[in-house]
Formats: C-alpha cells, sequence, structure tokens
C-alpha cells in the first residue's frame, strides 16, 4: 500500500504526459502500480467519489506551493472558473496565440495543482487552456459570480503562504497573463545633438486594486522596485486601469531570473 502522496504525485506526472515506465521511476513504484493508479481511476464507476481524495482542500492531495503560487497568478490574470450542468467546475486561462510557450507551461501548470488533463480551445486570437473538475472552487476561493473587480479578491491565509513561499512563481503568472516586458525607447538631446536610448521594462494593468496590489506585495518580497498609478478610461463602462510598472535597469534584471519575455 503506498501513500496517497506518492499515488498523487504519479498521477500528476501522468497527466504532464509522461509515459508509465517514466513516472515510476519518479515516484520509486513499479510499473504495474502506476498503470493501475490511472486506467483504475479512468474506469472505475466509483471515479467520480474518490475523485475527493486527490483534492488538496477537501481531500488528502498534496498540494505544489510553486505551481500553485503560478496558476493563482494566471487566473488572476486572464483566467476565470465556470460551473457545468453536471456539477463540475472548468477553470479556464486565456493566452495569446503568439506565445505558444506560454500556453503550454499553463497547461503543464494546472495538471500539476490537481491530476486532471488539461485542452486547448482555439478562440479568435487566443487559445483557452482548460481543465475539469469539482475541486476548483477549493482551490480558487476568489471565485464568484461577475468580473474580478466588481468585488474584492483577497487571499485566504493558505493561499498567501503559498504567494509568500513563490513570489516569483506568483509574479510571473500575473506578468504573463495581465502583464508584458517590453522595450522602451526615448530621445535625448544631450549636447545640442539627440540621442536614443532603448531600455527593457515590465508593465501590468489590471482593473482591480486588490490584484494590482497583490502584485505590489510579491515585487516586495523579491526586492524589486516598481511605480504604480490609475489611468482614467473615457469609456464609462471600463473600470479605471491600476497600472504597476517596473523600469530600473537592476530591478528588471532581478525580476527577469523569475518572469522574462513571454515566448
Amino acid at each position: 500500500m503506498y501513500p496517497r502522496a506518492t499515488v498523487d504525485r504519479a498521477l500528476r506526472l501522468h497527466a504532464r504526459g509522461l509515459d508509465d515506465a517514466d513516472v515510476a521511476r519518479a515516484c520509486g513504484v513499479s510499473v504495474q502500480a502506476v498503470r493501475h493508479w490511472h486506467t483504475g481511476r479512468r474506469r472505475s464507476p466509483a471515479a467520480g467519489r474518490d475523485r475527493t481524495a486527490y483534492c488538496p482542500r477537501c481531500g488528502s492531495g498534496t498540494l505544489d506551493t510553486a505551481a500553485y503560487a503560478h496558476l493563482l497568478g494566471l487566473y488572476l490574470g486572464d483566467g476565470h472558473i465556470a460551473a457545468s450542468r453536471r456539477g463540475v467546475y472548468y477553470l479556464a486561462v486565456f493566452c495569446d496565440d503568439r506565445y505558444p510557450g506560454l500556453i503550454e507551461e499553463c497547461a503543464r501548470t494546472m495538471t500539476a495543482v490537481l491530476p486532471c488533463s488539461a485542452h486547448r480551445v482555439r478562440r479568435t486570437g487566443c487559445t483557452a487552456v482548460r481543465s475539469a473538475s469539482k475541486h476548483w472552487p477549493c482551490l480558487f476561493p476568489q471565485h464568484g459570480p461577475g468580473p474580478k473587480h466588481t468585488r474584492p479578491i483577497r487571499l485566504d491565509p493558505w493561499q498567501r503562504e503559498a504567494v509568500d513561499a513563490h513570489p516569483g512563481a506568483f509574479a510571473r503568472g500575473l506578468l504573463h497573463s495581465d502583464g508584458c516586458r517590453v522595450v522602451n525607447r526615448v530621445r535625448r538631446r544631450v549636447g545640442g545633438a539627440w540621442r536614443y536610448y532603448a531600455y527593457p521594462r515590465y508593465f501590468f494593468a489590471s482593473a482591480s486594486p486588490d490584484i494590482a496590489g497583490l502584485l505590489c506585495a510579491a515585487l516586495d518580497r523579491l526586492g524589486v522596485a516598481w511605480t504604480r498609478r490609475v489611468q482614467q478610461r473615457r469609456h464609462d463602462r471600463w473600470a479605471d486601469a491600476h497600472i504597476v510598472s517596473v523600469a530600473r535597469r537592476d530591478d528588471v534584471a532581478r525580476l527577469d531570473l523569475h518572469v522574462g519575455p513571454k515566448r
């Protein structure tokens, strides 16, 4: 009888696409045990009831806190949770088609947090990375009706612990969803002649002041200096944008260690 943590890890690795032999070597178990675990869950009539055991919140599953901090950032940036008629919830994160690496990383992160498969749904100009489980609301208590900026966004204590332990992963999720790394080009007059300068910087924009504040707190833990301003929208139907910027060379270099440009 293997520990539950071993079973959970094996299922997560199998959901990422590893074959049975690789999963068995990584977990130190037999190939037959790995095959029994994932085929048994797929075929057993009680698979739906047993699924609760794999939830890190209401069951005995283990939580990959680094992957969770990253997925939490992606969800707060460009994600949402929707319920189906069967009581199953769909977590969807929308990724720009220009960054296929971001799409693949998002799918891997989902399966690392919950041992559920992630699939891609093509939209106009973007891809929705989706995963179905009854337990996504357990992991994202911020789920609720309406846009995120219309309601308070507060982290539960267990979420705060994960983000504080992995602020770089959390910042990566936010900046790769609702942020960007760009090259700023400026022109200055020096000694009667115009000179051009180019330097990288990070931008993050959110209509939710709470989400922008969470990013600022994560940057503080990373030792990254930032500035924040509110940009008023012209149309009343859009909320004001809270923009966080990182521009100093040393701070950009430090943030590059955790985030970097989208791929």
